[in-house]
């Protein structure tokens, strides 16, 4: 990467090369398995959640890795693409289970008329979760990202799907052809689904992301193996810069510094992601980077600390 004041402020137009991103802002996004340096513990976790079937809640803070990890196991294990459902206040059960485009239907009735097909089929889409449930001989990889986000019955509505691994299309159930083939989330791939049931035959992988915003149900706990991801050390922080960045470990007394003084902020009680940590040794380690007080000024504008405005 090359650091250069691109933008000057004069109004004049000029050519510029912007030169390589860093590795994580490069598009399309590549997965970060080989990057990613799990906690001993965190691979504990892992197992723990593989062997019992169980969903993996992991707590910590933004940018801290937790969304990562399964990436990492889907490659390990070959579980195929990560299938995402990325929470929201407005997030229901429903939708992650199937989506159904009843106005869509509606139309297309009308455009058709009576001797119209009246088929199905192309309104109804998987969601995420409901694919991951779709019977398979090798379980699926889901991500449910930042759960705490969710409305308050939303880990409630969980438990009963996230503990018999089925669910019911009502639409289907009265549909006058027993099987109809629906597509997956994330694909062009469709799944028959018989008299609306599906039924897994493999319980997915799936990893539950929380920041730690609110606290949950017993009954929601109890279902999970739970893991919470442990402040940042001096030489944890080495071995990730040195796997993003790809530089040795010892690039440099100001690059050992910056990781330090994060590390020492952080344990203070300062948020701070660590993907602002990767910017700043990006930038500091870049052909031509900002020196003395243009320095300061730029590794204080990307490590600001995120309560901040």
């Amino acid at each position: 990467m090359t650091w250069a004041p691109f933008y000057v402020g004069d109004g004049i137009p000029r050519n510029v090369e912007l030169g390589d991103p860093p590795p994580w802002r490069t598009f399309p996004r590549k997965p970060l398995h080989r990057e990613f340096q799990p906690p001993a513990d965190l691979i504990r976790a892992v197992n723990a959640a593989l062997v019992l079937r169980r969903p993996l809640l992991i707590t910590g803070p933004p940018g801290s890795g937790k969304s990562t990890v399964i990436e990492q196991v889907a490659t390990e294990l070959q579980l195929g693409n990560v299938l995402r459902w990325h929470i929201t206040s407005h997030s229901t059960i429903t939708e992650a289970l199937y989506r159904y485009d009843a106005l869509g239907r509606i139309h297309a009735q009308r455009l058709e008329g009576a001797s119209g097909s009246d088929d199905i089929q192309p309104f109804l889409q998987m969601g995420p979760l409901g694919t991951a449930l779709l019977p398979t001989e090798q379980p699926r990889a889901l991500l449910i990202d930042e759960i705490d986000k969710s409305d308050l019955d939303l880990p409630s509505d969980l438990l009963d799907v996230l503990e018999r691994g089925e669910f019911e299309i009502p639409e289907l159930t009265r549909y006058r052809h027993d099987t109809v083939h629906i597509r997956e989330w994330g694909g062009t791939e469709s799944q028959p689904v018989i008299k609306g049931h599906v039924q897994c035959t493999a319980f997915p992988f799936i990893v539950l992301t929380s920041n730690g915003e609110r606290d949950f149900s017993s009954a929601f706990l109890r279902r999970c193996i739970r893991y919470t991801m442990p402040l940042p050390t001096v030489e944890s922080l080495r071995n990730i810069v040195a796997a993003h960045l790809h530089i040795d470990k010892a690039q440099g007394p100001s690059v050992d510094t910056l990781i330090e003084q994060f590390v020492a902020r952080v344990a203070g009680g300062e948020s701070l992601a660590l993907d602002q940590l990767l910017n700043a040794v990006s930038v500091l380690t870049a052909e031509g980077a900002p020196e003395g007080g243009d320095a300061d000024a730029v590794m204080d504008l990307i490590l600001r600390e995120l309560s901040r405005v």
